[in-house]
């Protein structure tokens, strides 16, 4: 199957994607997560202000399916949370990249994100699985 992969994000291996803004990350579940995860029917959200590492864990979505622990890839503070998916999860379904956007951090190490894959990597790490 092809999965949409927007170029300018940077991706995961536990599959979310970041999309850098100056010294802000947006971050979300990719195409491909929301496609495994199947009907998604709930988030938890971190709150506004929260620090995070690399390898923290901020939060879990919950589907039909599967729960799975959602990862910051970043050192940084959360500025900014999705509220809609609250009353809404399923927005994740129909649009994982715009809509469906989970938390926005402040970046405080960029060197964080040479972790990270682009677009054709983590398709190649798809084919993988």
């Amino acid at each position: 199957m092809v999965y949409n992969l927007p170029e300018e994000l940077r991706y995961a291996k536990t599959d979310e994607w970041l999309r850098i803004e100056g010294d802000t990350a947006t971050i979300g579940i990719t195409d491909y997560a929301q496609d495994m995860l199947n009907d998604i029917v709930y988030f938890e959200l971190p709150e506004v202000g929260e620090d995070y590492g690399p390898d923290d864990n901020f939060g879990m979505v919950e589907s039909v399916k599967a729960a799975s622990d959602l990862y910051a890839h970043i050192q940084g503070t959360v500025t900014a949370v999705n509220e809609q998916l609250e009353d809404e999860p399923e927005i994740v379904n129909a649009d994982p990249y715009d809509k469906g956007w989970i938390i926005q951090m402040s970046i405080e190490d960029a060197s964080n994100l040479d972790a990270l894959m682009n677009a054709a990597e983590y398709a190649a790490y798809l084919e993988t699985r």
